[in-house]
């Protein structure tokens, strides 16, 4: 089961995304694209298609939303959109999530929702099928190296 954030993209396309201006100021390390952005107020930006419209949708944002959604500039998107976790990612619900997944006719995410990444991470094989007999067919995790000394 993939992340349910990869078949989501409602919080993209239900909040202004605002962020300080030195986000998009590659003089000042600023990396998200200055040109997929808009003056906001004096120190902020907002990512355009975010702002000043009554159907807010990020212009960053490929998505069906409820079906598939990819940030085309995660890597390098404002620090608003790294700050809202998806509910129960972190094992709290997250309201800002479950309002933009409803908006859009979702369910709020569950605890349910993330079973397969406990599974998975908890799976010693590297298998994630449930079964940790080490002829499985799955291979173990890498070897860790060698503590340094302090």
């Amino acid at each position: 089961m993939p992340h349910p954030c990869l078949s989501c993209g409602a919080c993209c396309a239900f909040y202004r995304v605002s962020f300080h201006w030195s986000e998009a100021d590659p003089a000042l390390g600023g990396r998200v694209p200055p040109e997929l952005t808009m003056p906001l107020r004096s120190h902020e930006r907002a990512m355009l298609g975010t702002f000043g419209g009554s159907e807010p949708r990020c212009v960053a944002l490929d998505a069906d939303i409820g079906r598939y959604s990819r940030c085309t500039i995660h890597p390098v998107r404002p620090q608003a959109c790294r700050d809202v976790p998806a509910s129960w990612e972190f094992g709290a619900a997250s309201r800002q999530c479950d309002n933009a997944r409803v908006a859009h006719g979702l369910p709020a995410l569950t605890r349910a929702d993330w079973a397969w990444r406990e599974a998975a991470a908890n799976d010693r094989d590297g298998n994630p099928d449930g079964n940790d007999t080490p002829n499985d067919g799955g291979s173990p995790p890498p070897a860790l190296p060698p503590p340094i000394a302090a």
